[in-house]
Order: structure tokens, then sequence, then C-alpha cells
């Protein structure tokens, strides 16, 4: 209840993400909080899932007074690559949340799956534990690509796996990747004509970019040009759209009623409490918007968090710095966003925006009806150029 400079007379729905931070391989374009468990383990030892979920307990505990009174609308299990956990470790995580936080009685429950981790049975044991959702990293269907993007599975494995979700869950989500090394435009029809085969609820779709501090960053592979990347997205929401998926979010398509209720809420803007190794959380309060960070490396982690002591970051945004998270939220949405939701979320006038607004209409990015505002057909194309006009001057 420290006092800030904002005046929110309302808080937002409040999400929990859950970082689990180990994988097989490191990917060569991923920049996530992800380690190799064999790089750092001794040959044979486990994962330290008790261990680490003991950690994650206390992280919740220690946060407990930050959200007191406040319903969890949806849980995000991330990583790293949670399916290596075991489906026992997940019943136990989602038991522990349970029993800490108010968690709404139909809460979307997600987590985030390798193919290379795929057992028969194995994603039904998850929905025995209370997983609702599942999101698949498949990336490509084509060998050769995903020899080419690092990935532990193949082909056959990721029809299989997507398969299994098909039979296990109501709702999943498949993430394939675009303008990879070597794939032409029959490549990448090929990928989402495939995808699209089994009726996926929700695709994600992300273009291949080389991100700082990773290994295509050091050692950057040849990709297609650019003009053949736009021309893979227009296949893509061409193609997904006869399937009947609607572009909701740039990068998210969708069947009615099968939005990705944990993503929606990031990007209208709303709270989240992050815990795991190197977590990003975002609480609003009366009078302040904090955004707070937890110890990166698992190990250090696991031994601050069962001291009570997780968050190495624990910051107020800026008044200033406001318009433009907003915005680089909001607008990532077709529908955009209500112009009362900014006032709501953020505790600023919407004198504070207008400007940025007008220059916005001027160079028709944006469209403004009814009290909402959306990203125009030319601002969805240039979405990092309308973002920008909201930054602050200083």
């Amino acid at each position: 209840m420290r006092p800030g400079t904002l005046q929110l007379q309302s808080l937002p729905p409040l999400s929990l993400y859950i970082h689990l931070p180990w994988c097989l391989k490191k990917c060569p374009y991923c920049d996530f909080n992800s380690h190799e468990w064999n790089a750092t383990a001794a040959p044979g030892e486990p994962l330290p899932e008790a261990a680490y979920l003991d950690a994650l307990r206390a992280d919740l505990e220690a946060s407990l007074p930050l959200i007191w009174g406040r319903t969890v609308h949806s849980v995000f299990i991330g990583g790293g690559t949670p399916s290596l956990f075991s489906p026992e470790a997940i019943d136990r995580l989602l038991g522990d949340v349970r029993a800490r936080v108010r968690l709404e009685a139909d809460a979307e429950i997600t987590l985030e799956a390798n193919p290379g981790t795929f057992e028969k049975a194995r994603f039904k044991a998850f929905r025995q534990a209370g997983v609702t959702r599942l999101s698949i990293g498949v990336q490509s269907f084509n060998d050769a690509h995903l020899k080419a993007l690092g990935r532990v599975h193949d082909r056959a494995q990721a029809l299989a796996a997507v398969e299994e979700a098909a039979g296990a869950f109501d709702t999943f989500n498949l993430d394939l990747m675009y303008a990879l090394p070597g794939q032409t435009l029959a490549d990448n029809e090929e990928d989402v004509r495939t995808a699209l085969a089994f009726a996926p609820p929700h695709l994600s779709v992300y273009h291949l970019t080389l991100e700082a501090n990773t290994l295509f960053a050091k050692y950057p592979p040849e990709l297609p040009p650019e003009d053949d990347a736009w021309a893979m997205l227009d296949r893509i929401t061409e193609l997904t759209g006869q399937a009947g998926l609607q572009r909701y979010e740039v990068s998210a398509y969708a069947r009615d009623g099968h939005r990705c209720v944990h993503n929606l809420n990031y990007w209208q803007f709303g709270d989240y409490l992050g815990i795991g190794a190197g977590a990003h959380g975002k609480l609003s309060f009366a009078h302040r918007v904090a955004r707070l960070v937890r110890a990166r490396e698992p190990r250090l982690y696991m031994e601050r968090a069962l001291a009570g002591d997780a968050v190495v970051s624990a910051q107020d945004v800026r008044r200033a710095d406001l318009p433009f998270e907003f915005m680089l939220n909001a607008l990532r949405l077709r529908e955009g966003f209500a112009l009362q939701d900014f006032v709501e979320r953020t505790g600023l006038p919407l004198s504070s925006i207008e400007p940025a607004l007008k220059e916005a209409a001027a160079q028709g990015l944006i469209e403004r009806e009814a009290g909402r505002v959306c990203p125009s057909e030319r601002g969805f194309d240039f979405l990092s150029d309308l973002q920008a006009l909201f930054l602050p001057e200083n």
C-alpha cells in the first residue's frame, strides 16, 4: 500500500506464470531463460523435481501478500521444456497452487510441451493432473528444417505428439515458425497444411528472428529474403482463414472459443505473478504498477526462494513509460482496445495519449470508433512503427 503517483480505480485480471527452466538441448535461436539439463548435471542424474517444486511453493507463499483476495484466472507453465517434468510433479505443482491461491473454477491451465519429450499416454496423464490446455512446440514438420533449428524431435515425433494431444485435450495450441534457413514458400505451405490437417483449435506462428546472445546471433544462418517472409505470412493467414481460424493477434490464430485466455491477459495489460527461475511479473496496486524479476540461474533461484528472497528486481513502472508499455501489448490485438481500459489499467487520463493517437490516425495506422482503437491493416503490418509513437520523449 505504499504511495505512488497513479490512481487505479480497480485492478485488472490476474494470471499466474510458472517457469520450469530445463530443456534437453538449447536451441540456437532461443533467448529464453532455459538451461540444458545434461550440460549441468552428472551423467544419469535426474531432474531435481521435488527440490524445484519446494522452491516454487516457497516463492508462491512469499508472494501471497501481494495478491491477497485476488482470483487467478489462468495458469501458464512455461520453459524450458515443462513436459520434462513428470505428470506426478505437475499434479503436485497444481495442488500446491490450488491450496494457496483462489483459482477460478474453470481456469485455463496451459502446459508447454516438446515432441522430443513425448511418450504415449503422457499427455493424458498431464490432463489428469489438471492441465486443461497443451501448447506443443512443433516449429516445423520438415526434418531438414528441424535439424537446422536444433530441435530434438523429428517429423514423425511431431506428428505423433500432435495426434496424441488432439485425442487428450479439448483445446491445444501448435507453435510453428517460418522464414527458416533454406525454407521456400512451398515448404512453408506444406508445414501449415500439415498442421491444419489436425484441425488445431489454436495456432501460434512466429517469424524466426536472430536474437542477441544466441548461437544464431554469433553464427547467423542464411534466411529467406524479407519479401519471401512476408509472402509466407500472407499465405499462413490465408490458409488458416480458409480452415476457420481467425487471426486475433499478430502471431496467433484461433477458432471461436479457443483464444488463449492467459496470453490475452498479457495483451490486455492484465496482471501476472511470475514464479520460477528468471520469471517476470507485473502487478498493479492502487497507486502504482510494479514489475518483478526472479533470480535467473536455477540453483541460485532455488536457494533464494527457499530463503524467501527469490525476487532480485522490483521496480515501479514510470508514469511516462506506461502508455508505451500498454500499447506494446494492446496494439498486438486485431480488435485493439477500449479507451476506458487504458484509463483503468494505467491510471492515466486519455489526454496522455491523445497526441500520439492523432498522429497514428494521420498516418493511417489506427482506426477509432465508438470508444475503441484498433490497428488498421497498415498498422498491423507496421506494428513497431505504430507502437513507437507512444514512446516517452525522455
